[in-house]
């Protein structure tokens, strides 16, 4: 039971989005934390940078948990 092609490329571009947004999230994160010039500005910096880190992870896959939910 396979899902049509259009279908399966736009869950792939879904896929390559939620990790990209992950990246740069991570990246205006580290950004932060290198030019912050006090403490809590450096931990809101380090804070995103581990909730884009999370979220690259985890949002891919499930993603691709739910879309696999769904075909059967």
């Amino acid at each position: 039971m396979s899902v049509p092609l259009s279908v399966a490329r736009r869950r792939w571009l879904m896929l390559q989005v939620a990790r990209i947004a992950g990246v740069a999230g991570a990246i205006l994160g580290l950004m932060l934390v290198a030019r912050a010039p006090d403490w809590p500005s450096k931990v809101i910096g380090i804070a995103l940078t581990l909730s884009a880190i999370v979220v690259t992870v985890i949002a891919p896959a499930g993603l691709a948990h739910r879309w696999r939910s769904e075909d059967k």
